[in-house]
């Protein structure tokens, strides 16, 4: 088949699976089949594609109309305008985390740098780690409990070359630590998706491929945020600052935890920031000096 053929077979059959943008998700599988961007498939619209390269593509058709995501099919996903791996063992980037990122640089890079250690918790892939590690200059210690996951952050340090300043430590949360202040900065993207969304509402490319371990939040969401949210105070320094992804309607829940039960004792900033959708998206905490 020509190459327009095959973008016009592929749509076809992505749309009837289902699955959303079913152009874009075409361009990104012939084009890596090819090595071509979605320029170059349309200057190469009609030429004949070889049968190899035709029978590869078709198989990742069929991984895509079975709502594979994309990410996992080619290995790889793009966060912070920077090339990451990912397998089935790591959840795939998001924009969402993005602006997460976006604003802890936002915050941090105007201010003197402080002492003390800088925390990506529940890193899986490594992207929050590896861009901070990249932006900051910092050393960055990366904890998962998933061991899985911490090889695909090392690739990813490797890849970046940052794997000297970005540590890597398999627990559960803060676990592994002396409860003592050694942290000048915390960021986390927790597993924070109720159980029940998880089993019925989100889209079968989450539900049946991702990794339940980084997603499942409990029933409520809230289970690993209020364990984090119990020890976050033994582990951060005064001044220090923590900053959370959460869910879209998680944003007074997480808020009241935060600044009740003498949390405003604790901490003498606590806000909830509205990503560019204007849903709450990231809770930011500064520790009490």
């Amino acid at each position: 088949m020509r190459v327009i053929d095959l973008i016009h077979f592929g749509i076809e059959q992505l749309e009837l699976a289902g699955v959303d943008q079913a152009d874009l998700e075409v361009n990104l599988l012939l084009g890596f089949c090819l090595k071509m961007n979605r320029s170059g498939l349309f200057l190469a619209a009609t030429m004949e594609v070889d049968a190899s390269r035709e029978s590869e593509f078709l198989t990742l058709l069929r991984r895509r109309a079975d709502h594979e995501p994309t990410a996992y099919i080619l290995g790889k996903k793009e966060f912070w305008s920077l090339p990451f791996l990912v397998t089935p063992d790591v959840l795939i980037p998001r924009p969402e985390t993005e602006f997460l990122v976006e604003t802890v640089l936002g915050v941090i890079k105007g201010r003197p740098s402080q002492s003390g250690l800088a925390l990506d918790l529940c890193s899986g892939s490594g992207v929050i780690g590896i861009v901070l590690a990249l932006e900051t200059v910092r050393t960055v210690i990366a904890v998962d409990l998933s061991a899985a996951a911490l090889r695909v952050a090392r690739m990813n340090a490797l890849i970046h070359q940052v794997a000297d300043r970005f540590v890597l430590l398999q627990a559960d949360l803060f676990n592994a630590f002396i409860p003592r202040p050694i942290f000048s900065l915390v960021v986390s993207n927790p597993p924070y998706v109720g159980r029940h969304e998880l089993q019925v509402c989100v889209q079968p490319e989450v539900r049946d491929f991702e990794p339940w371990l980084a997603l499942d939040g409990g029933k409520d969401g809230l289970d690993v945020i209020h364990r984090i949210r119990e020890m976050l105070p033994r582990l951060l320094r005064p001044g220090g600052d923590f900053f959370m992804e959460i869910g879209a309607d998680q944003g007074p829940a997480v808020l009241e935890l935060f600044t009740g039960e003498n949390g405003l004792a604790i901490f003498d900033q606590v806000e909830v920031l509205p990503d560019y959708t204007g849903r709450d998206r990231v809770l930011h905490a500064r520790m009490m000096v």
